[in-house]
């Protein structure tokens, strides 16, 4: 809080002004420097009314710049208003996809911004930095203030196999992707987009292997990929396993344990 803001002991009109504003466009959270363009009325000093009311209880900051009224506490809406081109992603959005019955800690949103890792209202977020032509399969959940973007189904897959350290686990991601619903299409648009030859590879093993039937055409293109170099199942495993010339993959993860993973038993 700055030195110079005057803080006053009880609610003033102005405040209380304020306030009857974001009720009447129902406002739960918002930016310093757009609030007043949303409720249509500027404030001779928007700066100390912002102050008095986090002061009293009445607002909170997320961060500098950014507030919510006090008993918002929706983590998914929070951790993408604070940083632009955002979205839930990798194990929250298996979670909020019910691929995974495993909560996490940590709630991870994707970005193509820089942002810290930080805590807000106790809850702990992973920002993970991707370059834009990444940021693509964005739907929404929820509604009017709980509003929020998340990546797809079939993104979020694919994401999760991109960057494994934050799926959760490999054997649940493998089981996540087993029992999900994926669209060809889809798959062959994202894993372009992803562009990482090895996670396409990967992928189209693992739908072979599976027998997910509604993914041929994405194995068909998924063999288009395959190159010369030989790419572990599991890239954060050891360098072990028989070899599989077809898709140019190690099995790290021998064939009866992936079977053993689907039927959960590891």
């Amino acid at each position: 809080m700055a030195a110079s803001v005057y803080i006053s002991k009880n609610l003033t009109e102005t405040q209380v002004a304020f306030l009857k504003l974001l009720d009447e466009y129902e406002i739960q959270l918002f930016r310093f420097d757009e609030i007043e363009k949303q409720i249509a009325q500027q404030f001779d000093n928007l700066n100390e009314v912002l102050e008095n009311l986090v002061h009293k209880g009445l607002l909170a900051r997320i961060e500098r710049g950014k507030f919510c009224r006090p008993n918002f506490t929706d983590e998914n809406v929070i951790g993408t208003f604070v940083v632009a081109n955002s979205a839930v992603a990798y194990w929250s959005a298996l979670n909020q996809h019910g691929l995974t019955e495993q909560f996490s800690n940590t709630t991870f949103i994707q970005t193509t911004q820089e942002k810290e890792d930080k805590v807000i209202f106790g809850t702990s977020y992973k920002f993970v930095k991707i370059i834009p032509t990444k940021r693509i399969g964005i739907m929404w959940n929820g509604q009017g203030n709980f509003k929020y973007p998340i990546t797809d189904v079939e993104k979020t897959v694919i994401d999760c196999f991109d960057q494994p350290q934050y799926s959760g686990g490999y054997a649940e991601l493998l089981r996540a992707f087993i029992q999900a619903d994926l669209k060809a299409d889809k798959m062959i648009t994202y894993c372009s987009a992803t562009a990482n030859i090895a996670v396409t590879k990967r992928i189209g093993f693992l739908a072979e292997f599976f027998e997910k039937k509604s993914l041929n055409a994405f194995m068909d293109y998924a063999q288009t990929q395959v190159n010369e170099k030989y790419s572990l199942v599991d890239p954060l495993g050891s360098e072990t396993g028989d070899f599989v010339s077809a898709w140019r993959l190690r099995l790290n993860i021998s064939r009866q344990q992936l079977e053993g993973i689907a039927q959960k038993e590891y």
